[in-house]
């Protein structure tokens, strides 16, 4: 039997039990991601059973999954928990030294890997009791919907367009460059136009579906046709594939450097003139004014800066 409405039995603990055992769908998943054991757990889901009147979670073939009540109640927790930490976290009380907050930023893989560097020093130097949590983008993940929710603080990538029902800032602008192995012919010699239209290339699967990149679109408006041999799912793994290859990455500057101090790689000027890879930060209207928010948002332009005002690496002798 459901508890009466007016003992208001739910708690800020039930609550958060309830969104991660509808979004993780598992009791020791959920558990673990609170530091709790699985009997708490499992009591906690008894008690809000008989609070909610609904199994909220039910046995199939694959697991656990949530019952038509769970899913719809799932975003009045999240506004509701929203709400409970706006209170508690009045305009004068962050103070990142002390702060125990948690963050969740997603990012796509081809984000350079010194700009987090940079994130993590500043955040663990300057809140060491904050927990940053990096989530991995891809084209079937439902940002919006995850700032929205608050799954999600903040979201960093480079749309041709970026949406405009979010509040952005401009983090960095990084310059295309070509990416290829130090063995290259290429890489004493330099790339001309006709060098890349007859230059074998690693690409990348589309990050969106909705959205070409900087890189094919500008292709696309001059005609050219690149012969992409080799595809990978991940910006990451292009680099390594580039080692004793004929292979040519075309990338952003900041990526690429990253990884010409770990592989034996060479830059190269891109022999057509491409936009700058421009990467934003994007947030919701329910974080606007949230002192941690505002704080995270100047820590993630002010790495941003500093990236942006770094040397780049030589290039070789052409």
């Amino acid at each position: 039997m459901a508890a009466r409405r007016g003992d208001n039995p739910l708690d800020t603990y039930l609550l958060r039990v309830f969104c991660l055992l509808v979004t993780e769908r598992s009791v020791s998943r959920t558990a673990f991601k609170m530091n709790q054991s699985q009997p708490a757990i499992s009591a906690a889901l008894r008690r809000l059973r008989d609070i909610i009147g609904d199994p909220l979670l039910v046995r199939e073939k694959g697991g656990m999954v949530p019952t038509e009540r769970a899913i719809s109640l799932l975003a009045h927790a999240k506004g509701a928990l929203a709400e409970i930490d706006c209170m508690v976290n009045a305009p004068d009380s962050f103070d990142p030294q002390v702060s125990r907050s948690e963050f969740h930023i997603g990012a796509p893989d081809y984000l350079a890997p010194v700009f987090i560097g940079g994130v993590v020093e500043r955040l663990r130097r300057e809140a060491p009791g904050a927990r940053l949590n990096l989530h991995s983008l891809d084209a079937s993940f439902d940002f919006e919907r995850s700032l929205a929710e608050g799954d999600l603080d903040m979201v960093i990538g480079n749309w041709p367009e970026p949406p405009d029902r979010m509040h952005l800032s401009v983090l960095l602008e990084d310059q295309i460059v070509c990416l290829v192995a130090a063995t290259h012919p290429l890489a004493r010699k330099g790339l001309t136009l006709d060098d890349y239209v007859r230059a074998r290339h690693v690409v990348p699967m589309p990050y969106s579906i909705n959205q070409r990149g900087v890189i094919d679109t500008t292709l696309s408006a001059l005609r050219i046709q690149r012969d992409e041999s080799v595809v990978v799912q991940s910006f990451s793994a292009a680099p390594y594939l580039l080692q004793n290859t004929d292979l040519v990455f075309t990338t952003s500057r900041h990526f690429a450097e990253f990884y010409c101090r770990l592989l034996p790689l060479a830059i190269l000027e891109a022999p057509l003139e491409f936009p700058p890879m421009r990467f934003y930060q994007l947030w919701h209207e329910r974080n606007r004014h949230s002192p941690s928010h505002r704080w995270l948002r100047r820590l993630l332009t002010e790495c941003g800066n500093q990236l942006a005002s770094t040397e780049p690496l030589p290039q070789p002798d052409s």
